[in-house]
């Protein structure tokens, strides 16, 4: 049997603060010999969007795996649609159907609050900006608030009316460009579609820190250049990122897995101006998937079917 959980059923059943500790234990992991790098194919399409195949989704301890499959359309709402599939490690059975777009979200949104809540300076206080005020942005900004406390929220998007109701929720102001973003926050959350930077190294300043969920396609981009050459740069894994073609090699300093373990110190300097820039990885989709199974199975949420029937 296969328990399908829609997009209200995995917002009973996914909280923050699991999630968080689920995705650092992931980071801590990653480098056992028994993850295997994940893929990601993606093509154009002959229509306004692209496709996108996420596999496998791996962790030690989890006898299960992943596939995701997802549509990005940017002009609909929402603009990701798609599939996860929990399978079975020991035979392979479709155990769970998840939607995708809920998973995506709150994996990439949470994991980029952990890498911002270790790049970021601590100053009490801080004020926090998000440029792209859409389902990822919402989760950063949860997550990072169960990290640490911040002090203003300033928040811009093209949509006025999307980026007033992200205030709203969260008490924040609105500002009219991502330059005035800049200029007013602390640290930096960006989740846009933009292909022309946004930002470059004159529009920030020293001890900035900046995440970056916009380098996850080739093309994409939300910061210039020589605010790259100049940042401490961190992705969540530099071979999957070097082979999407979201970031040239020279640019990547080090990996949040890296900086987890202690492996490498991360900021050192509280001038330095940092950048997190995720692509988003397989095992963080059999994280989450895995936690909301294991919950749906104990309190019974979701409908069963039988596929092979």
């Amino acid at each position: 049997m296969t328990r399908l959980l829609t997009r209200s059923d995995l917002g009973a059943l996914l909280e923050p603060s699991a999630c968080l500790a689920a995705l650092r234990a992931g980071f801590l992991a990653v480098g056992a010999p028994v993850v295997i790098p994940g893929q990601r194919v993606r093509t154009d399409l002959p229509f306004p969007g692209t496709a996108t195949a996420l596999l496998p989704g791996l962790l030690p301890g989890i006898e299960a795996y992943t596939v995701k499959v997802n549509a990005k359309f940017p002009d609909a709402r929402p603009a990701l649609r798609g599939v996860l599939c929990l399978h079975s490690g020991t035979d392979g059975e479709l155990l769970a159907l998840l939607d995708s777009a809920t998973v995506t979200a709150w994996r990439t949104g949470l994991a980029a609050a952990l890498g911002t809540d270790a790049l970021a300076g601590s100053a009490e206080g801080a004020v926090v900006g998000v440029v792209g005020a859409g389902a990822q942005a919402e989760l950063m900004v949860r997550g990072l608030g169960a990290l640490r406390p911040y002090g203003e929220l300033v928040v811009h998007d093209t949509d006025l009316d999307r980026a007033a109701e992200f205030a709203a929720r969260h008490g924040g102001r609105i500002l009219g460009s991502p330059k005035e973003i800049a200029a007013a926050a602390d640290i930096v959350l960006l989740a846009t579609w933009s292909r022309t930077p946004l930002l470059s190294l004159a529009d920030t300043r020293e001890g900035q820190h900046l995440t970056s969920l916009g380098a996850d396609e080739p093309g994409k981009r939300e910061l210039a250049a020589d605010l790259l050459d100049a940042a401490l740069v961190v992705v969540d894994d530099r071979q999957l990122v070097e082979s999407v073609g979201a970031l040239p090699p020279p640019d990547i300093d080090t990996t949040l897995g890296d900086v987890l373990r202690g492996d490498h110190p991360g900021r050192t300097d509280a001038d330095a101006r940092t950048v997190y820039a995720p692509v988003g990885l397989p095992w963080q989709d059999l994280a989450l998937a895995w936690l909301a199974y294991e919950r749906a199975e104990r309190e019974g949420v979701g409908r069963r079917v039988d596929l092979l029937g």
